[in-house]
């Protein structure tokens, strides 16, 4: 102490590093607990479940005749479905980053619509779409005649809808790198006279390779790892990926298989990896960008420019208001298969679904109560995180952004396999396994959406300005207290869309919770396939138009708010 009782200036360094120690040391429990540990134990019960390597338990069955057609479906699936979403969003962000057509900000709008819808009510819609029952086909005779067999129910569907649910992540990755493209030298190029085709063929996708090769490590991963998609029209079609076999043996054999099926999420994380190592090392290879601060000119359509919106608009209504239409008509019928007149037209089913449904009512506040848990932990983590990663570097640092980014870029079920795995035994203290209840979802939820939080953070810090946070370092204010007074008030518009993303993405959420969801504990992602099964399928349809309600109005919520937020924060905006 000095003469005036105050702490001496060591004394308040001292406890200054002691929080900044602290901080660590909670960071890295918090992943190693909930990230690291569990992918561990997920490969020990893969390759060494006595305790010791089996080299024949491995070859056989991963050399199994069931497994390999998995493999060779997941593989060839996942590359055909990321070729259309590569095609579909690269040119959906040519189109809007470039030229101009009318009316860009609301179709941008309507092109990331799908990303945010939960991919089980995608499939299920565009299954009402084209069913023989369709209520809105059929109202104009255009449904297919009863007892054919479903299009979509095919490998061929499959890839046609991963295509587009992942078309607007590659629309992302490429938009972003559209807007570093250098503007003096597109205006050099039509100052000479060059088209806008020319210049986009020698100028601008030779400059955005990067970001296509990214956009597809993206649609990639979601590919491989979506399984609402897989499990809807893979499973009635007997076509075998590693996701659903994964899923059907354990509903069938139950704890009695975790250790085969850690081998198979064990060969699907390898894939996965592989995929993301073989693009990003194409995209080092045909990265030509150079950074510019002015935003690259808008080339003219001419002539073109209404057949082109019109275009455009035309794609949005047939990949996005048909099937989502047909969805709304299929929930607003009483019985399934029948046609959408004055007659057959209730509200019922959304009743039932909102007020009369024990099962749905019970998932649903089940998946809110998680979200908002997994809310109110992650934003605070992700703030402290994420000084670490932009103002601390390290090899800790570096340690903890590879495990939340790995644990967000594996596939779901992965994440799934690995909880059951690590909490399934009693735990120390507690003397209890927290396997089929709520908080193991909850342990899925902060380890898989960790990435997710960090994101719109990491997009706040770049854009402070440290000065305030060195200066309250010099008067000896510690870690915990800058981050209350003088980062997070900088931070809140960012931290909001942190919460945004991680509530819109978790509170529908299938990947991971469809393996841990259980008679004590159910959320409602699931539900529209366990609707489905049961034949349920307008209650489905109504349950699936909620989900989407619900997420276009936290959508819709958030846009008014955009301006305060980072560029390419909220992927719905413009």
């Amino acid at each position: 102490m000095n003469g005036s009782g105050r702490p001496s200036r060591a004394l308040r360094l001292l406890r200054r590093a002691g929080d900044e120690q602290a901080v660590m040391a909670l960071l890295v429990l918090f992943v190693g607990l909930l990230s690291i540990a569990p992918l561990a134990r997920l490969g020990y019960a893969a390759l060494l479940p006595d305790g010791v390597l089996d080299p024949a338990r491995i070859t056989g069955l991963l050399g199994g005749r069931r497994v390999i057609e998995a493999t060779i479906n997941t593989i060839w699936i996942s590359v055909s479905a990321t070729m259309l979403a590569t095609l579909a969003g690269t040119a959906a962000a040519l189109l809007a980053g470039l030229s101009d057509m009318r009316s860009r900000t609301a179709w941008v709008f309507g092109f990331v619509l799908p990303l945010m819808i939960p991919p089980q009510v995608t499939a299920l819609a565009w299954v009402q779409a084209f069913s023989p029952a369709s209520p809105l086909l059929g109202a104009f005779g255009l449904s297919l005649p009863p007892g054919t067999r479903h299009p979509l129910y095919s490998a061929g569907g499959i890839v046609f809808l991963l295509g587009l649910y992942n078309a607007p992540l590659v629309f992302l990755s490429v938009r972003a790198s559209l807007h570093r493209l250098p503007a003096p030298l597109i205006e050099a190029a039509r100052s000479a006279g060059a088209g806008g085709l020319p210049v986009t063929r020698d100028i601008v996708l030779p400059l955005i390779r990067g970001g296509i090769f990214a956009g597809a490590a993206l649609a990639f991963v979601s590919s491989i790892g979506n399984f609402g998609i897989q499990a809807m029209l893979g499973i009635p079609a007997r076509v075998p990926t590693l996701i659903t076999l994964i899923y059907q043996q354990l509903n069938s054999y139950g704890p009695s298989a975790l250790n085969d099926m850690a081998l198979l999420a064990l060969l699907l994380a390898g894939l996965t990896l592989l995929g993301m190592g073989l693009t990003a090392w194409l995209g080092r290879r045909g990265d030509q960008r150079v950074d510019s601060a002015a935003r690259p000119p808008r080339l003219s359509l001419g002539r073109w420019r209404m057949p082109v919106t019109l275009l455009a608009w035309g794609y949005l209504a047939l990949c996005l208001a048909l099937p989502l239409t047909a969805l709304l008509g299929t929930a607003l019928v009483r019985g399934y298969g029948q046609p959408l007149s004055a007659e057959t037209l209730t509200f019922g089913n959304f009743v039932n679904a909102l007020f009369h449904h024990p099962g749905i009512r019970d998932a649903f506040l089940t998946s809110l109560w998680l979200t908002l848990a997994a809310v109110a932990v992650l934003v605070p983590v992700s703030v402290a995180l994420g000084y670490v990663l932009s103002w601390r570097r390290g090899r800790i640092a570096r340690g903890l952004m590879i495990a939340s980014e790995l644990a967000y870029a594996l596939p779901g079920i992965i994440i799934g396999v690995a909880m059951i795995l690590f909490f399934l035994r009693p735990l120390p203290i507690i003397g209890t396994g927290l396997y089929g209840t709520a908080w193991v979802i909850l342990a899925a939820y902060l380890s898989n959406f960790l990435a997710l939080a960090l994101r719109p953070i990491l997009g706040g810090y770049a854009q402070m300005d440290r000065a305030l946070d060195e200066a309250a370092q010099l008067t000896g204010a510690g870690l915990l207290t800058r981050l209350r007074d003088i980062v997070l008030p900088s931070l809140a518009p960012a931290a909001m869309a942190s919460g945004v993303l991680v509530f819109m993405t978790a509170i529908n959420e299938i990947q991971v919770s469809v393996l841990l969801v259980s008679s004590r504990a159910q959320t409602i992602g699931p539900m529209i396939i366990f609707l489905e099964e049961a034949g349920s399928s307008t209650l489905a349809a109504a349950v699936g138009c909620l989900m989407v309600a619900l997420v276009l109005v936290l959508m819709l919520a958030s846009l008014p708010f955009r301006r305060h937020l980072p560029p390419g924060v909220l992927p719905w905006q413009d």
